[in-house]
């Protein structure tokens, strides 16, 4: 495929081996029940498959992008809302691994990837999604603590979460130059949770409002500089960026095998649907979306892991994968005809699963925002 090497093929495999046996059979029940599957991610940290971008001298696996681009896939394939859940530690830590000091990472990165906890980063607000530097979560510094006070909005793992890495702003009138990024504990006073959202999809993924009243951290759980917390978050959304993609690839892959098995044994007029031209069309172009997704995706990993700047890259890939996974995933249900909208078989849940993709981490139109902007800079 890329010329994988040995040692990527073989953890492309164990993370194959334990979405099929852990995640697959159980995708259903949890899509059903909403109830979050703490106990098949402790598995998951145990066999190394969390925080995997992580250094490994702080307990992380320590892969490249490139690398747990090639496990998340195999997790979205059985379960996108595993994988999303899986993937958020690696978005909470990594502001810290961007712009933390040595001090700072051995304090807040090695608990958490060494004990198997999770964190959650906390960007989005109620009324400032998309509008990353519209947020007015307030922090204010006195004496040697700063004080937090607003609520976020869509947290993934908000509800387990031992840390959290909060984004809030010093002084709304700066917009993004007033943006702060700060290491919370999930148990300091002052922090409520919502409840779980009842979603469309990536239903077993817990996604929850938190809110922060007058929460005191030391001053040292700023990370980087007042102000300097846009410029974190940004960074760190171009690093995960081809994580979220390749969920996408994962959920579009599943959807279109699916397809294909089904067409190969449905008949319609006394012949199998796959001898239908039609649809060897639709399956002609399911696959090869899923193909170019991958490859953009790739490609942008390989970049990154180069420390290559790929904002443009990344952006694209998030873009196109995410959009290819609404397609690849209706035409799916399309292909099953009405058996493909119930719940008997698993392609109406993979649609209802892709439709997040193209809202979450940066919706489809911001990132043609930013595509837009870097090649026109």
């Amino acid at each position: 495929m890329y010329g994988l090497s040995d040692e990527q093929r073989a953890l492309q495999e164990e993370a194959r081996r334990f979405a099929e046996k852990e995640i697959l059979p159980v995708a259903a029940k949890y899509d059903e029940s909403s109830e979050f599957p703490l106990e098949i991610i402790k598995k998951a940290h145990s066999l190394g498959l969390i925080n995997l971008i992580q250094d490994a001298e702080l307990s992380g696996t320590g892969l490249g992008i490139f690398e747990a681009c090639l496990i998340i896939e195999e997790i979205a394939a059985a379960c996108s809302g595993f994988a999303t859940s899986m993937v958020a530690n690696d978005l909470a830590l990594t502001p810290i691994l961007l712009g933390g000091s040595k001090e700072q990472k051995e304090k807040f990165i090695k608990p958490i990837a060494e004990g198997g906890k999770l964190a959650s980063f906390c960007l989005s607000e109620p009324n400032a999604g998309s509008d990353a530097a519209g947020i007015s979560c307030a922090v204010k510094r006195e004496g040697d603590e700063y004080v937090i006070s607003g609520t976020k909005q869509w947290i993934t793992n908000g509800q387990f979460a031992s840390q959290y890495t909060v984004f809030a702003t010093i002084d709304r009138s700066k917009k993004h130059k007033g943006i702060c990024c700060l290491v919370v504990p999930a148990d300091s006073k002052g922090i409520s949770t919502g409840h779980h959202e009842n979603k469309l999809g990536q239903r077993c993924s817990n996604t929850v409002q938190i809110t922060f009243e007058n929460v005191r951290v030391p001053a040292e759980n700023m990370i980087g500089e007042e102000g300097g917390g846009f410029a974190i978050a940004m960074k760190t959304l171009d690093a995960s960026r081809p994580l979220t993609a390749i969920i996408a690839v994962g959920i579009a892959r599943s959807a279109y095998q699916h397809a294909l098995r089904y067409s190969k044994e449905r008949k319609q007029f006394s012949q199998t649907l796959s001898s239908f031209q039609a649809i060897q069309f639709m399956l002609a172009d399911m696959i090869t979306k899923i193909e170019a997704a991958r490859l953009l995706t790739m490609q942008s990993a390989q970049m990154l892991d180069k420390k290559e700047r790929a904002t443009l890259q990344s952006s694209m890939a998030k873009r196109f994968a995410a959009d290819m996974a609404m397609e690849v995933t209706v035409d799916a249900v399309q292909i099953f005809g009405g058996y493909g909208y119930t719940k008997e078989y698993p392609v109406e849940k993979l649609m209802r699963d892709a439709k997040l993709m193209q809202i979450y981490e940066g919706t489809s139109q911001i990132q043609r925002i930013v595509i837009a902007r870097e090649i026109l800079s």
